[in-house]
């Protein structure tokens, strides 16, 4: 009745012009008995979404005292909430009562909780059922974009810098334990900081209210989203800036697929803050000039539209109005089967190409089956967490005060304990695992290491290897028997790095989770010994031949131009995620049969990624199964320049790709022509390829094009 009424004053008010002062007065007096009709409502709500809050920290009397509170037995529950009426019952319910609603009262007061229906009583109708129908004609805004859990580096940071400043997770974590046990007043701050944070992520996970951008480590402007389109009429419409992961993001693809597959998008334009082609200051100058973001425009579940459209690395309004291009739910569907996130087309010349080439070529996999379709039999594996297995890694300096001592250039020994390096992503480039050292820089607190490339001379010796920042023992490392190497890939792909796609066979060694490893899916060793471990046996052997066999040629597809192109397309952060992975189109091993004259595509591409891997002692195992018994290749700038031109003119072909389209794909890579057109004066690496390309079409895999 209460909110009935409130709707109608709240009507009342919206047909009030304020043209004059009696109108004014009138809307001002409207608003104050709203307010005052709606405040025991507001209250009690209030009281009930702090108890979600509360809820796991309740004593048992308070949980007594909430149902009787509840119940009625103790009065009515709205005036008591709204303190108008005294909790009535029994002295020692009473006391437990009022204990909850004084918790309550003040954590509702730090938080300031909305409540929407009530705040604006006159947007909803029906106010008999459990969703009020209704809603706004149209949400807009600009959520805040801020993640729910406690960063502990960038809290420390304003208030206790020895702590934020620590190297390794695990010691933080130990200072922070000390800390608490202390006490004092940063303490308490801490506590209360982080109680709030775990409080807030699980009441939006559990709540119901949010149920696809809450998970994981959720994001406020996911919350935002979800509830702009809960706020909006089924056929109204919704305009929100937010980070540009809403459409590219994993945690965020059930919400995304769910409104760009059903035609519910009607626009994404993707801004990049910095704007250096307009000579402007950024977007928002108090945030990182690499900070992605979009204008997301969506409709109410009721509202559809044929095509969306879309824009993406604008760098102002007019560019994206200009720029803009419409893609159909059928397009998002087909370029990222899985997940029906956003690909990041420039321009319909991109979106052409990459929807061609996914029109031919299946995706790594592909999880619309059951089982997923898989086009190489490998798995995707991380080792450890940079940050939760931080206790495991150890310092040059600390085996030395342990008593270990250097037996190569990559490994300590104790007795019988041994330590390898800890290889990240910085460790890797394409077709080369030594790629760089580590060089500490301690004052800065968000990256104390950095990279130290490996020099041309370093490179040319085959015994140098990288200085890491942390050794792992070798009895922690989870490695699969009867194979010396792997392949691995960097999960890093900024946009000032020169490719997205960096990939590169790793001896033995401690993985990062920044440098993932895609391993041999080998089956489960069986508890039963006898015929049944035999063919377990038999089936490991069957999988180890079939990986040395084809992780050469995925190694090669990984690390193709065309391939990185489509990979841009997708990419719209700094991570490359094992979905995008999954969702990149990759040749199967029947594509490799091709003839090049008197040889085979899969013959030239085994050649070339073993001349351009084995350059050092450390690979020996890989030169071995890919049947190379001699030295490692010396490292030659000039060769392996032209190697990787061939490759990546056979992937142009085997992709079906042609001249016109290759001479596209390498134009959109001006890292690689800036850094050419410095050193050589031309873009060779373009010219390079578009040659070998007429020589392989030409059945002519032998000459040396002269570019």
């Amino acid at each position: 009745m209460q909110a009935r009424q409130a709707a109608r004053g709240m009507t009342m008010i919206e047909e009030l012009t304020d043209a004059d002062i009696a109108e004014v007065r009138q809307s001002a007096t409207t608003f104050g008995d709203v307010e005052e009709a709606t405040r025991p409502l507001s209250r009690f709500l209030d009281f009930i979404h702090a108890i979600r809050w509360l809820e796991p920290d309740l004593t048992d009397s308070e949980r007594k005292a909430l149902d009787h509170l509840l119940d009625g037995v103790l009065g009515d529950p709205v005036k008591i909430a709204a303190g108008q009426v005294p909790v009535g019952g029994p002295a020692g319910t009473r006391q437990s009562a009022e204990r909850l609603l004084a918790k309550a009262r003040q954590l509702a007061e730090e938080r300031r909780f909305q409540h929407w229906e009530v705040a604006f009583p006159g947007v909803w109708e029906d106010w008999e059922s459990s969703r009020p129908r209704g809603g706004f004609d149209a949400v807009i805004g600009n959520p805040p974009r801020d993640r729910i859990k406690l960063q502990e580096v960038e809290w420390f940071a304003a208030r206790a810098p020895e702590v934020a400043k620590q190297q390794r997770a695990a010691d933080r974590k130990t200072m922070v334990a000390a800390l608490r046990r202390k006490g004092g007043d940063l303490a308490a701050d801490y506590e209360r900081a982080a109680w709030m944070a775990e409080a807030a992520a699980r009441v939006a996970r559990s709540s119901g209210a949010f149920p696809l951008l809450s998970g994981g480590d959720a994001n406020l402007y996911g919350l935002f989203v979800e509830r702009a389109l809960r706020l909006v009429k089924p056929e109204g419409i919704v305009g929100l800036l937010v980070p540009s992961g809403i459409a590219a993001d994993k945690s965020a693809a059930a919400f995304f697929r769910s409104v760009a597959t059903t035609g519910r998008l009607a626009a994404l334009f993707d801004f990049e803050n910095r704007r250096t082609r307009l000579d402007l200051d950024p977007f928002f100058p108090d945030v990182d000039s690499r900070f992605m973001f979009s204008a997301l425009i969506v409709g109410g579940e009721a509202r559809r539209f044929d095509a969306a459209s879309c824009a993406f690395f604008a760098q102002s309004a007019e560019e994206a109005e200009a720029a803009a291009l419409t893609l159909t739910p059928q397009d998002f569907a087909a370029v990222n089967p899985n997940t029906g996130t956003a690909p990041v087309f420039r321009s319909r010349r991109d979106a052409e190409i990459t929807l061609g080439v996914y029109a031919r070529v299946p995706v790594l996999v592909d999880h619309r089956t059951t089982p997923p379709a898989r086009v190489w039999p490998v798995r995707y594996a991380t080792m450890f967490h940079m940050t939760n297995d931080s206790d495991k890694f150890r310092t040059e300096a600390e085996l030395v005060a342990a008593g270990a001592y250097r037996v190569a250039p990559n490994r300590w020994k104790k007795g019988k304990a041994e330590w390898v390096p800890l290889m990240v992503g910085r460790s890797i480039h394409i077709y080369d695992h030594r790629a760089a050292a580590v060089a500490e820089n301690p004052q800065n607190i968000h990256n104390p290491f950095s990279s130290e490339p490996t020099t041309e001379a370093q490179h040319q010796d085959p015994a140098y290897c990288p200085r890491p920042q942390f050794w792992v023992e070798t009895s922690e490392i989870p490695w699969p028997a009867g194979l010396g190497w792997a392949l691995a890939f960097r999960d890093i792909a900024r946009p000032t790095d020169v490719r997205t796609v960096i990939a590169a066979a790793v001896p033995f060694a401690a993985f990062g989770n920044k440098l993932p490893l895609l391993l041999p899916d080998l089956p489960l060793e069986p508890k039963q010994k006898g015929a049944a471990h035999e063919r377990w046996r038999a089936e490991c052997d069957a999988v180890l031949a079939a990986y040395r066999r084809g992780a050469p040629l995925l190694l090669a597809n990984l690390n193709a131009l065309p391939l990185d192109y489509i990979a841009r397309q997708k990419v719209q952060g700094t991570t490359l995620n094992l979905y995008i992975v999954e969702q990149l189109p990759i040749l199967p091993l029947d594509a490799f049969a091709r003839p090049i004259g008197a040889t085979t595509a899969e013959a030239v591409v085994r050649d070339h990624v073993l001349r351009l891997s084995y350059t050092a002692h450390d690979l020996r195992a890989f030169a071995e199964d890919l049947g190379h018994h001699g030295p490692p290749f010396p490292w030659d700038a000039e060769e392996r320049l032209h190697l990787r031109a061939r490759l990546d003119a056979l992937f142009f072909l085997l992709y079906g790709l042609d001249r016109d389209a290759a001479a596209h794909i390498l134009d959109t890579f001006p890292i690689v022509r800036e850094e050419e057109e410095k050193r050589f004066g031309r873009f060779r690496s373009r010219d390079l390829v578009l040659g070998y390309m007429a020589a392989f079409a030409a059945g002519d895999a032998e000459s040396r094009i002269a570019a």
